[in-house]
């Protein structure tokens, strides 16, 4: 039999104990969840979780949403007992505050009859998107409800009835501030599955899916490759693979992965693909070295000098996102990259946060990857002009990036042109502990490797012989962005003037402008030199763009 989900187990104990009978249930609340049922294990909802597996015992449960009003789940028969009831003919309302009030009505009978020495049926009531019903900053209506909502964390006083709350959500910085703050309800978050729980699952599953799942008689292998994904749409692609009587494939698990995780997180992510390593990275040795120790420790398990952050500075166009390619086919751990996740709507973009969260929290080891940092990560003080937005995703972020508890599982990657406006507190160790400059090329040495290397990928092949004819046109401080355009307009004269490549490359070197304007490049150097975290990052060649050089 599967066991219970961790949050659960710390949920039965807040409500045995009597330390809490209302409960915040936020994250992965939308998703399926393994029932470990007297029949065998099935797959169900959070609310059938709830009924079936944690409150069959009790007497009466009520359910609300908007869309369905208030129903009785549970004990029909006691709540006929109920003297309002039978006035209004059965007739239970749908409106929120209709249907809170007619609740805290029922709740408060039951603690009468309790006080009167009577037995009171044990009640259970659950509020699904409560952030909704409740929402934040919307008039007197929602105040009121929220509070009706906050009161019932505390109906619980009298010993011999314990009432038992749930109110669910997708996010739980979408709740009403009186839900969200009150100390007497405990929150809890439901987390994307584990290998184990997809494991579950994919057992429940087989009996339906025999097909689907053929190659596979230990379901171990593909559940730790699909660990991420949620429940529901790991059982939608067995469906469509068991009516397509396709079985899943070894080779078919990594990219399932992606689409599925992408898919759930509605374009907030995407995964780098990784194909390339840092043996294809041409530059600055002393950084690949480093690079290198750094996953050793992590693939030995010897996480204590291992680093939570890397912050990759220096100019536009340098290749940053390419060397986290590479550092990505390297390790060999998935690399997720933050895409917008900033909402227009109130409490949206912390939402979007949460559930980025949630997701790197259950891919295990991964990188995470946010390009334009100075942009992406907000301000200690937003000011007035984003609605606060940027405090608020600055302070989700200082707590995520600083936790303990990711020491070796994730690992940040900022990258940006402009570390100078990154927030100290986010570029401090225990958040960033290794700050890595990347410079332009150095010498017409390293300019012409860059763009022989660039011209390999594109067939427009250079050989060593052409450095001499090629030295006094190469440009100083070639960044890769720039060189890739030089060996496109080389390509392209290659291929239009029937030109030998190293002829194509000479002519479009000649009369060659910098795309970044010299004052600019020089800046955003010295800025990248100030920021790095070992002086042998630096070349010898860059430390005279050193502030006070």
């Amino acid at each position: 039999m599967p066991a219970l989900p961790p949050w659960s187990y710390e949920l039965i104990a807040a409500y045995e104990s009597g330390a809490h009978s209302q409960f915040i249930l936020s994250g992965n609340v939308g998703d399926r969840l393994v029932l470990p049922l007297s029949t065998g294990a099935e797959l169900g909802s959070l609310q059938e979780f709830l009924l079936k597996v944690l409150l069959p015992r009790f007497d009466v449960v009520f359910g609300y949403d908007l869309g369905n009003g208030l129903r009785i789940e549970q004990g029909g028969e006691q709540v006929s007992q109920w003297p309002w009831y039978k006035e209004t003919g059965g007739r239970l309302p749908r409106g929120p505050r209709e249907a809170i009030d007619c609740l805290s009505q029922y709740l408060r009978y039951c603690l009468n009859l309790t006080r009167l020495g009577q037995r009171a049926p044990q009640v259970a009531c659950f509020v699904r998107s409560v952030d909704l019903v409740a929402p934040p900053n919307s008039g007197q209506e929602s105040n009121a409800i929220a509070s009706q909502l906050r009161d019932w964390a505390n109906e619980g006083l009298v010993p011999q009835h314990r009432l038992a709350t749930f109110l669910i959500a997708d996010n739980r910085n979408d709740l009403h501030p009186l839900l969200a703050s009150n100390p007497r309800a405990l929150s809890l978050t439901v987390p994307l599955p584990t290998a184990d729980e997809v494991a579950a699952a994919l057992t429940a599953l087989r009996v339906q899916h025999p097909i689907a799942l053929r190659d596979f008689p230990d379901v171990s292998e593909p559940a730790a490759q699909l660990a991420g994904a949620t429940l529901a749409s790991i059982e939608s692609l067995l469906k469509k693979r068991e009516h397509a009587k396709k079985p899943l494939q070894r080779a078919d698990l990594s990219a399932l992965k992606k689409a599925l995780v992408e898919q759930d997180c509605q374009g907030l992510i995407e995964f780098i693909t990784a194909t390339k390593t840092l043996d294809d990275y041409q530059a600055q040795p002393a950084l690949k070295e480093a690079l290198r120790q750094d996953l050793e420790l992590w693939r030995r398990g010897d996480l204590g000098a291992l680093p939570k952050g890397y912050l990759l500075c220096g100019p536009v166009g340098t290749g940053k996102t390419y060397l986290v390619e590479c550092l990505a086919g390297e390790a060999g751990v998935p690399v997720v990259k933050l895409k917008n996740f900033r909402d227009k709507w109130v409490g949206s973009t912390e939402g979007n946060l949460e559930k980025i969260f949630r997701l790197v929290h259950a891919l295990g080891r991964c990188y995470v990857f946010i390009d334009e940092a100075d942009q992406a990560l907000g301000k200690r003080d937003g000011g007035g002009s984003d609605g606060g937005i940027g405090g608020r995703i600055y302070a989700m972020m200082a707590e995520e990036m600083s936790s303990p508890a990711n020491r070796g599982k994730i690992i940040w990657i900022l990258a940006t042109s402009r570390p100078d406006l990154v927030e100290v507190d986010l570029k401090r160790p225990g958040r960033v502990d290794v700050k890595v400059p990347i410079f332009p090329t150095t010498s017409a040495r390293e300019g012409f490797d860059l763009l022989r290397a660039l011209g390999k990928r594109k067939e427009l092949p250079l050989a060593e012989a052409d450095f001499a004819q090629l030295e006094s046109l190469i440009p100083e401080l070639l960044t890769a962005g720039a060189a890739e355009a030089i060996v496109v307009k080389a390509y392209r004269r290659h291929r239009i003037a029937n030109l030998l490549p190293a002829e194509a490359l000479r002519d479009s070197l000649v009369g060659y402008q910098h795309p970044v304007a010299r004052a600019t490049l020089a800046f955003q150097i010295r800025i990248a030199v100030d920021e790095a975290s070992d002086a042998a990052f630096v070349p010898a060649a860059m430390r005279a763009f050193a502030t006070g050089a």
